[in-house]
């Protein structure tokens, strides 16, 4: 009872801090994220044995140079394609059996594209118009909990398949498949209290976040394995590390951000 009251605390912590930053102001959502980026990539790299003062400054650099400035919009089309080619390519790793060795080059490239990658798109949803709307990137961690959530449920409750044994045991399809329903219904009520998006968008949103979340969450589960270690660090109280909360979300954003870009230039 102790370990479930001192989960529930520090996920409702940890759920209004987020909230709250992100409807102040842009510059407060950056600064958050900018923390919340430091202690993720610090988790990260101790999993890939990458201890270096480097990448931190790769993180730091990212976040101002695309988030913060915004600079032209060719240099962020370059940046998205290359990190959307790595998560091909950790998708396409990810079904390999045999443990990887990784090499310094190798862990460079990861982290420039993926773990820095994956927090600058995150921080550009918002913003993709230009104009901060806090809506939009609210409603995408609503769908991202509500697909976890009952992933969790219906894997728990009616759950016999296994969705990747080799990586993440608890994982079954009809968890993933309970997820991705309700993420999509989900998204039928962002679209009813907020005025952003139309339903088209949201729906093809939650189908992004619920895919390529779980995608995310794989690749991490497989980095944890190649490690031997079960959570990521011990940031949140009950929840394990904050690698671990945000890996879904840091792995969907390029694409989440790539389906806006598309669909602002097709409406």
């Amino acid at each position: 009872m102790r370990e479930l009251i001192k989960r529930g605390l520090s996920g409702l912590l940890y759920i209004s801090v987020l909230l709250f930053c992100i409807f102040s102001s842009e510059n407060t959502f950056l600064l958050l994220f900018l923390f919340l980026g430091l202690v993720c990539l610090s988790e990260y790299l101790r999993l890939i044995s990458y201890r270096f003062w480097h990448p931190y400054l790769l993180l730091i650099a990212g976040l101002v140079i695309f988030s913060y400035y915004k600079v032209n919009r060719i240099a962020t089309y370059i940046y998205l394609a290359l990190t959307l080619l790595t998560s091909l390519y950790l998708i396409r790793n990810l079904i390999r059996l045999k443990v990887r060795r990784l090499t310094r080059s190798y862990k460079l490239i990861l982290t420039l594209f993926y773990m820095v990658g994956g927090f600058v798109f995150l921080t550009l949803i918002p913003s993709y118009q230009d104009n901060f709307n806090p809506e939009i990137v609210a409603g995408i961690f609503a769908l991202i909990w509500i697909n976890d959530s009952f992933a969790f449920l219906v894997g728990k409750s009616i759950g016999k398949r296994k969705l990747f044994a080799s990586v993440s045991p608890k994982k079954t399809i009809e968890g993933f498949l309970g997820g991705l329903l309700f993420a999509m219904l989900g998204s039928y009520f962002i679209v009813k209290f907020t005025d952003t998006l139309d339903l088209t968008v949201w729906l093809v949103l939650s189908i992004i976040v619920s895919c390529f979340g779980t995608l995310g969450d794989l690749i991490e589960s497989k980095f944890k394995r190649e490690a031997h270690v079960k959570d990521s660090g011990i940031f949140l109280p009950g929840h394990g590390g904050l690698y671990d909360r945000l890996d879904s979300l840091l792995f969907a954003s390029p694409f989440i951000y790539l389906t806006l870009l598309i669909a602002h230039y097709v409406s």
